[in-house]
């Protein structure tokens, strides 16, 4: 379930420092939430898809662990993040 390179470029443009910033916390936050958003999309009408329910599994783990960096790092931007893109915490 990859995003496609537009979605990816708008979420780089708005969540990045400039055009190229994609390794940045926030950027990859943002580009793993839209990956999840798309997995659960599919489980909900695909419920035997094991690959993808582990591949969900590993997004969110991953997006967890960058979050608690983020929190720890800059709690302003974090809870600025999380609210922006609609994240439970």
């Amino acid at each position: 379930m990859a995003l496609s390179k537009a979605k990816k470029a708008e979420l780089i443009e708005k969540f990045g420092e400039n055009a190229n910033d994609t390794g940045s916390t926030k950027v990859q936050i943002a580009i793993l939430t839209e990956e999840i958003k798309a997995l659960t999309l599919h489980l909900k009408s695909n419920k035997h898809d094991g690959s993808s329910r582990r591949g969900l599994f590993s997004k969110v783990g991953q997006r967890k662990g960058l979050l608690a960096y983020l929190a720890n790092k800059d709690h302003d931007a974090y809870l600025a993040l999380i609210k922006e893109l609609g994240i439970r915490k």
